[in-house]
């Protein structure tokens, strides 16, 4: 259950007072999610999301985060909104965190993934990346290759514990993975612009085989376009046992080129691209794995399932292994 923090009735009149959104109807807490308090708002004026932002986020970077939804959504990106107060204010404190309402998307994300779905998840990732374009602040991305080593040498009591070798074997992996990357030495740089980079089945809704709309911002950062390209053929393209399932990414990735095409460098770099998200993937599962205390209320998820990414990325040899 994605709830840390709890909220009194008290507490949430008070605050939904400062807002001209009704008065209060219903209020639950959301399970979805890892990372911070999520309940649904009904109010006599509708549906709507809270947010209580915990510690793994940083405050000081909520600014760029609402900035970025607000700035999608003028761009024709379905996402939530940030509502602002009577004030102005979208970013407030609840409940001893920085909280903010947003408006409430229609849709249900895909439990299991279909063909079907992966071509509109293309269209809306370009589009997406498109309409970041003209967002200017940036963010840097604090998951990127650069993170990938310390966090690795984070879980170093406890990797072979989950299974018996991970330790070496993530650390040659990354020896291969991070001299190979884009930008790194002599290989070339890519396009750069805003990426979701957590674009995962459960923050994506579809009506009718469509894509309603995009959720969960809060990995959202600055760094190649391919990268997210990437995160998704892990996210999507796998079956339950393992799998890869080219059939799905091929139409993921036409998908993308009816918006955007992929450059030939693009092209080039995605089998190490996609060893480097399954490498993140892993690696923070992992060291959540290892570190979430047994009475938590949230469920760490199984870092092996990465693993066998992982493996599937690094025997890949070229753009072809993904159906293009």
């Amino acid at each position: 259950m994605a709830v840390y923090t709890d909220v009194s009735d008290e507490a949430l009149r008070d605050f939904l007072a400062d807002f001209a959104i009704g008065s209060l109807v219903a209020f639950r807490g959301i399970a979805e999610g890892v990372e911070n308090s999520n309940f649904q708002l009904r109010t006599t004026q509708g549906d709507f999301i809270l947010t209580l932002y915990e510690k793994r986020v940083n405050a000081r970077e909520l600014p760029w985060f609402l900035g970025l939804m607000q700035h999608l959504a003028r761009e024709g990106v379905t996402c939530p909104q940030p509502v602002a107060d009577k004030q102005g204010h979208t970013l407030k404190t609840l409940a001893g965190r920085p909280a903010a309402v947003t408006t409430f998307l229609p849709g249900v994300w895909p439990r299991t993934v279909r063909s079907e779905h992966c071509r509109p998840l293309g269209r809306a990732l370009a589009q997406l990346h498109a309409a970041g374009r003209s967002y200017a602040p940036e963010r840097p991305n604090a998951l990127g290759p650069a993170a990938w080593a310390p966090l690795l040498q984070s879980c170093a009591g406890g990797a072979d514990a989950v299974q018996k070798g991970l330790q070496a074997e993530l650390e040659q992996a990354l020896a291969h993975i991070v001299p190979a990357w884009p930008g790194v030495g002599s290989n070339p740089a890519l396009p750069r612009g805003q990426i979701h980079a957590d674009l995962f089945p459960d923050n994506v809704f579809f009506l009718n085989n469509n894509v309603s709309g995009l959720i969960d911002f809060y990995f959202a950062c600055t760094d190649y376009l391919a990268f997210d390209v990437a995160i998704c053929l892990n996210a999507w393209c796998f079956q339950p046992d393992g799998a890869f399932n080219v059939t799905f990414a091929r139409q993921m990735l036409l998908g993308y080129e009816e918006v955007r095409v992929l450059e030939e460098a693009e092209r080039k770099a995605m089998p190490v691209l996609a060893q480097g998200a399954a490498m993140r993937f892993l690696l923070t599962r992992l060291y959540d794995w290892i570190n979430t205390p047994a009475d938590a209320l949230v469920t760490p998820k199984n870092p092996l399932d990465y693993l066998k990414r992982l493996r599937f990325h690094l025997a890949t040899q070229s753009v072809d292994g993904y159906g293009l």
